[in-house]
Parts: structure tokens; sequence; C-alpha cells
């Protein structure tokens, strides 16, 4: 059922994970230039198959299980992404000292919030399904 809560918060996690790092940075460098997700292939690709991984999880409505295990799955390539960011942003030189992160470092964070949220309603949903089941 694509009308589902899950089906907007995987959405919205998909625009976030695709629209938003075009539009923020993700930190400045050395230099004091602001780095952006299509000027390394790593963030770009990592941005990029999360939403990926989103707008497939979205589609899957009938195999909730498979949907659990997707939106987990998306969580922890989220937080690889963003590990990789708060590495890549350390080892700049004076990297502590930069103030200027970019508010593109929290894409991530706000991915796996909707994701988790998508995953806690489809856990919801299949709870429902047992439930049901039981009575008959």
């Amino acid at each position: 059922m694509i009308q589902r809560i899950q089906t907007i918060y995987l959405f919205i996690a998909t625009a976030v994970s695709l629209g938003l790092p075009y539009g923020f940075s993700l930190f400045a460098d050395e230099n004091g230039e602001a780095v952006w997700a299509e000027d390394n292939m790593l963030y770009l690709g990592l941005f990029a198959g999360s939403a990926l991984l989103s707008f497939i999880t979205i589609f899957l409505y009938k195999k909730r299980q498979n949907q659990f295990v997707l939106g987990r799955l998306n969580i922890l390539l989220n937080f690889v992404l963003l590990g990789v960011l708060v590495y890549h942003s350390q080892i700049l030189s004076g990297g502590t000292a930069v103030l200027e992160k970019g508010i593109g470092m929290i894409i991530p964070l706000v991915s796996i919030v909707f994701i988790a949220l998508a995953n806690k309603a489809i856990k919801r949903d299949e709870d429902l399904v047992k439930s049901v089941d039981r009575l008959r």
C-alpha cells in the first residue's frame, strides 16, 4: 500500500539525500573554499546510493520484511557517509580549528531520522498483520 506513512518518510529521505547535497556545501577545505558533493565521486556515490535505496524501498510495500531490512541497510550506509564526511573534514590541515563545517554535514543525520521513522511504521504494520493472523 503505497499511501502509508512510511512511504512519505522514505520519499522525504530520498529527497533529502538527492537534493540537499546540491544546495548546501559539506564543509570548507584548507583554502576556505566550499566542498560540494559533486566535487568528490565518493560523496556523490554515497548520497545517490542512499537516495536510490530509499526510493527502491518505497516500492517493496508487499514485502515488509525486505523493506525493513533495506531500511536498516540504508541507515548503515548513511552512517558510513557521515563517517566519511567527518573523516575528510578532520584530516584537513587545521581541521579542528576550522569552524566552517557546512550544513551539508548533517544531511545524513536527517536522512537517518526519516528512515528510522519509516522502519518504525513498517514494524508497526508487520505487528498488526501478525496480530490479525493470530485471530484467525
